[in-house]
C-alpha cells in the first residue's frame, strides 16, 4: 500500500492559514493597519474601492523595510516581534505571528513599495497567489505603501460568500474605529471610492478622538471612569443610561491598546447598569485596561481579539465597582455620601428612652364594598345557604374593578366606562375588546381570536411601505423647521445607501456631506418632533434585521420603518381603531405573521375553553 501522508505546498498551506486570518476585506484593514502602527507611523492613510473587494491600499510614514526584510515579510511565520516562546507573554505590539502578509499574498494580488528613512531607494515587490512576480528597486517616499487587489481572486468559492458592498464597508469601518480609538496620537484617514469617510488628525486626548469618530454630540452623554489598582488600571468613558441603544455599536474594551472581545467583562458592565437601563438596550462604553503583559495571553485566536486574563474574577469585580462608582458620582445610581452638610438630621433614640410602636387607627367594622361611610359587618354565609342580595352587589362591584383591566369596547350603546374602553351592555354588533393595551380580542366561529396589536400594525405598515417604494408616490409632511442631524460614519454610510428608498417612503432628506443630513419632511404617521430618535431607530432596526430572514434591501427598509412607526404596546385603542386594524390586517397577503415571521393572530378554540371547565 503506497504512502498517503504528504506535505502541503506552501501556497496551499498559506491559503488554509488565510482562511483563519483573512475572512473578509475588513481583515485586510486590521492586519495592514496594525503593521503600520507597529512601524512607528504618525500618519496612516487607507484607500478602498468596492468595499475592499477590488482594492485596499494602506500608506504610512513608518520606519519602512530594507530589501531583504521586504521579501522576507511575505514568508510564513516571519516576524520581528518574537524570538522565543516566552516572548508571547511580553507582547506590546499589535502583530507578532508573522502570518498576515503571507496569508494576504496567498489569496490576493499584492504590490508593495517600501523605503527606510536612511536609504536612497526603496523596494518594489509584486506577488499574486504566493508567487513573486517581480522585485526591483524603486524611488518612493519613506515608509510603506501596500496595495491589495482582487481579494480571493484565486478562490471563487470564498469570494462568492462576501456580502454586499454596504455590509462589507460597515465591517471595514468597525475595524478602522477599533484601531483609531486606541491611538489618538496617530492621524488616520479613510477613503472609499474616492469619497472621504474619516479624516482624523492627531489629537492629544481620548475625548477628541471619540468625538472625531462619533461626532461632538456624543461627549455630553459620556461619564468618565478611572480606577488604579495593583492588578489593573481602568480608564475611559461610559454612556449615560438614557442614551443607551438597542443595538451594539459603541461598546469597546481595549487592553494595552488592543481591542478585545470579552463577554465576561461585558457582563460586569451590564450588571453595574442593572435596573437603570431602558428595556432591551445596551449602554455605550469605551474602556481601556492597562495590565502587565505577563498577566494576559493574546495568542489564543488567529485574530488576536480573544484574550485570556490570569485573574479574571478579580478584574470583573474591579470593573463592576468602577462602573458603579462612576454612575454614582454623577447621580445616575444611588450612592453613599458621607458629607452630611445640609442633610436632614434624623434624631437618635437615647438608651434610657422607651420605643413607642407606631399606631394605626382603623375601623374593624369597615366594609370596603359599602358605598357610604357607615361600616357594616360582612353577611355570614354557610355552605347550605344561598348568597344574599347584598353580597351579590359586592361581587358586582368587585367585577367592575376587574373591568378596568379587561374592558370590552363594542359597537353597542354602553353604560359603564373604564380606562381602556367600554363594557357592552347589549348583545348587538361585533364585540371587540382590548386586553392589557396589548392584544385585540374578538369572538369568531371557532372560538376567540387574539391579535397582537403592535405586530398587526407593523404588518399593515410594511405592506403599505413596500407599495410606496414601488410606486414612489408617498405623501410627505413638510417640516416648518428642517432639522440637521450629525451621524457617526457607520450610520452615515448606511443612511446614504438607503436614502433614495426612504425618500420614496415619504421622507425628504438631503445629504449635506461631512456625516450630516438635513430633514425637510417626513411621512405623516411619523412624529416629526423626534427625528434624531426616528432616524436612529430606523438604522438600528435595519442593521438588526437578520439577513437569513430578509435579504432584499427594500424589504429591510420597509420592515425598519414599520417597526419604528408602529403603535407601541400600552396604547389605548378605540373600538373604531380596532375594527380598522382587523380589516386592514386581513387585507394583507399573509395576515398571520409579521414581516419577520412572528405570530400575529392566534385562536383559542371553543374546545379549549370547555376543557378548562370540565
Amino acid at each position: 500500500m503506497p504512502d498517503i501522508i504528504h506535505l502541503l505546498p506552501d501556497s496551499v498551506a498559506n491559503q488554509i492559514a488565510a482562511g483563519e486570518v483573512i475572512q473578509r476585506p475588513a481583515s485586510l484593514i486590521k492586519e495592514l493597519v496594525e503593521n503600520s502602527v507597529d512601524s512607528g507611523s504618525s500618519e496612516i492613510k487607507i484607500i478602498i474601492k468596492e468595499a475592499g473587494k477590488t482594492l485596499v491600499q494602506v500608506i504610512d510614514n513608518g520606519c519602512g523595510m530594507s530589501e531583504t526584510d521586504a521579501r522576507l515579510a511575505f514568508e510564513r511565520h516571519a516576524t520581528s516581534k518574537i524570538q522565543k516562546a516566552e516572548d508571547l507573554f511580553l507582547i506590546r505590539t499589535m502583530g507578532f505571528r508573522g502570518e498576515a502578509l503571507a496569508s494576504i499574498a496567498a489569496v490576493a494580488q499584492v504590490e508593495l513599495k517600501t523605503r527606510k528613512q536612511e536609504d536612497d531607494l526603496g523596494t518594489h515587490i509584486i506577488i499574486a497567489g504566493s508567487v513573486v512576480e517581480n522585485q526591483e528597486p524603486v524611488s518612493c517616499p519613506a515608509g510603506t505603501n501596500i496595495i491589495v487587489k482582487n481579494l480571493f481572486f484565486n478562490i471563487p468559492a470564498r469570494r462568492k460568500f462576501l456580502k454586499t458592498n454596504s455590509t462589507e464597508l460597515r465591517h471595514i469601518i468597525v475595524e478602522f474605529q477599533r484601531i483609531a480609538l486606541t491611538l489618538p496620537k496617530i492621524a488616520f484617514s479613510l477613503y472609499h471610492n474616492d469619497s472621504e469617510i474619516y479624516n482624523l488628525p492627531e489629537v492629544t486626548s481620548l475625548p477628541q478622538r471619540i468625538s472625531g469618530i462619533y461626532g461632538r454630540g456624543i461627549l455630553p452623554n459620556l461619564i468618565p471612569v478611572k480606577t488604579e489598582t495593583t492588578i489593573v488600571n481602568i480608564k475611559g468613558y461610559i454612556g449615560k443610561p438614557e442614551f443607551a441603544r438597542k443595538t451594539y455599536g459603541e461598546q469597546y474594551l481595549f487592553v494595552n491598546h488592543r481591542f478585545m472581545r470579552h463577554p465576561y467583562f461585558h457582563k460586569a458592565i451590564m450588571e453595574a447598569y442593572k435596573e437603570i437601563l431602558p428595556p432591551e438596550t445596551i449602554p455605550s462604553y469605551f474602556l481601556y485596561f492597562e495590565i502587565n503583559p505577563e498577566s494576559i495571553d493574546i495568542n489564543i485566536h488567529p485574530t488576536k481579539t480573544e484574550i485570556k486574563f490570569e485573574d479574571e474574577r478579580a478584574i470583573w469585580q474591579i470593573l463592576h465597582a468602577s462602573i458603579r462608582e462612576a454612575l454614582g458620582k454623577f447621580n445616575i445610581v444611588p450612592s453613599l455620601d458621607f458629607n452630611t452638610e445640609g442633610s436632614i438630621d434624623i434624631p437618635v433614640m437615647r438608651k434610657d428612652q422607651e420605643a413607642d410602636p407606631p399606631k394605626v387607627n382603623y375601623d374593624p367594622t369597615f366594609n370596603p364594598f359599602e358605598s357610604n361611610n357607615e361600616s357594616k359587618p360582612y353577611p355570614r354565609q354557610n355552605q347550605d345557604s344561598p348568597l344574599e342580595k347584598s353580597n351579590l352587589k359586592n361581587w358586582d362591584r368587585l367585577y367592575s374593578g376587574l373591568e378596568k383591566e379587561n374592558s370590552f369596547p363594542g359597537q353597542a350603546p354602553t353604560q359603564k366606562t373604564s380606562d381602556q374602553g367600554t363594557l357592552p351592555m347589549q348583545e348587538t354588533g361585533i364585540h371587540i375588546f382590548q386586553f392589557k393595551n396589548k392584544y385585540i380580542l374578538t369572538p369568531v366561529k371557532s372560538g376567540l381570536m387574539i391579535i397582537d396589536q403592535k405586530r398587526a400594525h407593523e404588518k399593515i405598515l410594511y405592506e403599505n411601505y413596500l407599495n410606496l417604494i414601488k410606486t414612489k408616490k408617498a405623501p410627505v409632511q413638510q417640516s416648518l423647521f428642517p432639522e440637521s442631524l450629525e451621524l457617526n460614519s457607520e450610520d452615515y454610510v448606511l443612511l446614504k445607501e438607503i436614502l433614495d428608498d426612504l425618500n420614496h417612503l415619504g421622507f425628504d432628506i438631503n445629504d449635506l456631506g461631512n456625516r450630516s443630513v438635513i430633514i425637510n419632511g417626513y411621512p405623516p404617521e411619523i412624529d416629526g418632533g423626534r427625528m434624531q430618535e426616528v432616524i436612529d431607530s430606523i438604522l438600528e432596526k435595519y442593521k438588526s434585521t437578520a439577513p437569513d430572514i430578509i435579504q432584499d434591501r427594500t424589504e429591510k427598509i420597509a420592515v425598519s420603518l414599520a417597526k419604528t412607526a408602529a403603535i407601541p404596546y400600552g396604547k389605548q385603542l378605540s373600538p373604531e381603531e380596532m375594527r380598522n386594524f382587523i380589516d386592514q390586517l386581513f387585507a394583507c397577503s399573509s395576515p398571520n405573521y409579521s414581516p419577520t415571521g412572528r405570530i400575529i393572530v392566534s385562536i383559542i378554540k371553543l374546545d379549549e375553553f370547555e376543557k378548562r371547565f370540565q
